[in-house]
């Protein structure tokens, strides 16, 4: 029996209802009550962390969605009510077709690198050698580090002039004039996403590393006797025992690089001519620096609606493949 039915049938012995415990003496009854409401004790504390913490945010953005909010709203606390006018506003924009390709585009390239950098790291670090915990452990570092700390020293490596990475690039004869990494519309997103991999390569390795572990080794044991070595072995045992970690990694990955927002404002803060602007970087911008909150608001309740396909897509691959 769950919780949500124990407590009412707790109740009702308590009241000398009909249940089996009616005739119990009244100290058992009081027992049987305080049994049922014991969970939600536990329960209380965390549901209501969520509800403030996780659930008035989000009912507060969707309200806030479909209400004229204005900086003058936080005088008055008077918010017309606009129905779905700031989601006309935004769909009509000029830079929501590119923001929302810009995010497309980010989100698919930043995955793909980080996905195949941190399996092949993961599968690399597999093997014994000496060293690997801690070559392993330096990968971690991007971690450790601010995002803001991180998104300046880019900026120093991806500088046009001084930059590390165009002096390299030019003493190895691998161009012949500096790159403009950050002040080109035509590369300036290719380069935010270069540090967005580098920033989720730990992610990936650290996960994509626990789920080999637990890989039998016998099942490569057995399939070498068949022959299953090298790729074979990856494609044929090392996949199959890993994808059900591979769709947490990609999924995790996908809801957390469209909201990437800092890494972006460091480097670029969207430029140049909205190149790098996408729907979180745009959502800061109606909201901080137009203070259209309204707007803001819509644009943010976009990508939860985004984020939530994505979920979905995944809890019904999860339950196909399980059989549920």
């Amino acid at each position: 029996m769950t919780i949500v039915n124990r407590v009412p049938q707790a109740v009702n012995e308590f009241n000398g209802g009909s249940y089996a415990g009616a005739g119990r003496p009244p100290r058992s009854r009081r027992r049987a009550l305080r049994s049922a409401l014991t969970p939600w004790y536990f329960l209380a504390p965390v549901l209501a962390y969520l509800l403030l913490f996780f659930g008035y945010p989000i009912v507060k953005n969707v309200e806030m969605g479909f209400q004229d909010y204005s900086t003058s709203t936080f005088y008055t606390g008077v918010a017309p009510w606009v129905g779905f006018a700031n989601y006309s506003q935004v769909f009509h924009s000029g830079i929501f077709t590119t923001a929302l390709t810009n995010t497309a585009v980010f989100t698919i390239g930043s995955i793909t690198g980080q996905f195949v950098l941190g399996l092949a790291l993961a599968v690399f670090f597999k093997r014994k050698f000496p060293l690997n915990g801690v070559l392993r452990s330096l990968f971690l570092l991007p971690w450790l580090i601010p995002l803001i700390a991180s998104s300046a020293v880019w900026k120093w490596i991806l500088d046009q002039d001084s930059g590390v990475l165009n002096q390299t690039l030019l003493n190895l004869h691998l161009i012949h004039t500096p790159i403009p990494w950050l002040s080109s519309p035509s590369v300036a997103l290719l380069a935010v996403m270069i540090v967005n991999i580098w920033l989720g390569i730990p992610f990936n390795l650290t996960i994509l590393y626990s789920g080999l572990q637990a890989i039998p080794a016998e099942q490569y044991e057995a399939g070498a006797l068949d022959g299953a070595t090298g790729w074979k072995a990856f494609w044929y045992i090392t996949l199959p025992n890993l994808r059900p970690v591979i769709g947490i990694v990609l999924m995790l990955g996908v809801v957390y690089t469209l909201k990437v927002l800092d890494i972006i404002l460091g480097l670029t803060g969207g430029g140049p001519a909205n190149a790098t602007q996408t729907l979180a970087t745009e959502s800061y911008q109606q909201s901080f620096t137009q203070f259209q909150f309204g707007q803001g608001a819509a644009l943010s309740n976009i990508l939860i609606v985004i984020s939530l396909v994505f979920t979905m897509f995944y809890l019904r691959s999860q339950r196909a493949q399980t059989g549920a």
